[in-house]
């Protein structure tokens, strides 16, 4: 379902959208939205269900994917470390873990334990000799070797967090590897009065010294990452509820350092949120409109962009986002990963379909799965975490 025309509406066969479910990019114009409450806000979450014997997701055609590791209670985010290791974050029971495949047998032929005792870990990323964590309260470090992935030190914690709310938090480096980026989502659905270090993405060195605010007005910030191609910071965003089926959309969206981006006054620009009292118009007025709408309710958690050589010349520097889902919808939308183009460090094609078939039936409550991370692989695959189904998935490029 890819689209080529930037102000498309996403038409989907597959039922699980509806035709006024905006998916696009917008080249920074406030796009046209349906209206606030032109549908009842539904409530329908998912039941995760035991899938088929042999179920395995479906990838476009001159892909194959399969099974790469099980066994999980809440799989999460994934991070490939400098020497080829796979970092995964099992945030319900506070671990991450270290899986290899040094046979290139296709599954983790180990896994290690590299951290416990966690409070609901996420993300992931490496640095300087230390590997950085998201806690839900807290940005911490662990000295380890990078040559062999074993923890050589203890936490160490960097900067507390506001926990509760939205509970995920990434960790991420500027382009230049200067500065540390924290995302915070917020506490309340739409509602003034949150810590102000929520729907947030923070700014600091490296040892958590000198956090001042880098973007603002973000719902849910989940993941954050530089475009390798640009060196621009981008960041996947889970919108306010309770409007409808269809609005407002998810997004995916470079970070302008000090833009504000509407929550919860405004979203997708200047699109004024009703319920939010009292209004602050000249902030409004400043809202930056997002690069890329999703779709609503489909909760954008981790994206990667595709830094291999495996897969075909199209996907190479794009993005691909794990949608977690929707429950806040009358027709599910979401439970896939999608994939857009880039080109020159910009998104170029609105989202098309790329790991899919996790709701066998969009009228009922059961489903096979739910995509959380994803990370490429030093072979140039790409592995996608399922918090549904607590397996990770590996979609490699052949018959």
């Amino acid at each position: 379902m890819k689209l080529t025309n930037m102000a498309a509406v996403l038409m989907v066969t597959s039922g699980l959208l509806s035709s006024t479910a905006v998916a696009q990019i917008t080249n920074g114009k406030s796009p046209e939205l349906p209206a606030p409450f032109a549908t009842r806000s539904a409530g329908k979450p998912p039941e995760q269900t035991k899938p088929p014997e042999g179920f395995l997701p479906t990838v476009p055609a001159g892909f194959r994917v399969n099974v790469f590791a099980s066994g999980f209670k809440e799989p999460r985010f994934l991070a490939t470390a400098p020497n080829g290791d796979i970092f995964l974050a099992d945030s319900g029971v506070g671990k991450i873990y270290i899986l290899r495949d040094p046979q290139h047998t296709g599954g983790a032929q180990q896994r290690e334990e590299f951290a416990a005792g966690l409070n609901r870990p996420f993300g992931i990323v490496f640095h300087e000799g230390y590997v950085y964590v998201g806690d839900t309260d807290a940005v911490l470090r662990f000295t380890y070797d990078a040559k062999t992935s074993k923890r050589t030190g203890e936490a160490e914690k960097l900067m507390d967090l506001p926990h509760g709310g939205h509970w995920t938090r990434d960790v991420t480096f500027t382009a230049d590897g200067k500065y540390l980026l924290v995302t915070v989502g917020s506490e309340s659905n739409a509602s003034v009065g949150d810590d102000p270090r929520r729907a947030a993405i923070t700014v600091c060195d490296p040892d958590g010294k000198n956090a001042r605010f880098y973007a603002t007005g973000l719902r849910n910030p989940v993941t954050v990452a530089v475009d390798p191609q640009s060196g621009t910071a981008w960041v996947t965003v889970n919108e306010r509820d309770g409007l409808g089926d269809d609005v407002p959309p998810d997004y995916f969206t470079s970070v302008q350092v000090g833009g504000f981006y509407g929550w919860p006054y405004s979203y997708i620009g200047d699109h004024v949120d009703p319920r939010v009292k009292p209004q602050k118009p000249e902030l409004v007025s400043k809202a930056i409109v997002p690069d890329v709408l999703l779709g609503a309710h489909h909760a954008p958690l981790e994206f990667a962009f595709y830094s291999g050589t495996q897969f075909p010349e199209k996907y190479r520097n794009g993005a691909f986002i794990a949608e977690h889902g929707s429950w806040n919808r009358s027709k599910r939308a979401g439970y896939e990963v999608a994939f857009v183009a880039f080109q020159n460090g910009k998104p170029v094609a609105g989202p098309e379909d790329f790991l899919t078939g996790f709701v066998p039936d969009p009228s009922k409550a059961g489903v096979y799965g739910r995509p959380v991370g994803v990370t490429v692989a030093a072979d140039g695959s790409l592995l996608v975490s399922d918090d549904g189904a607590n397996v990770v998935y590996r979609i490699s490029a052949g018959k």
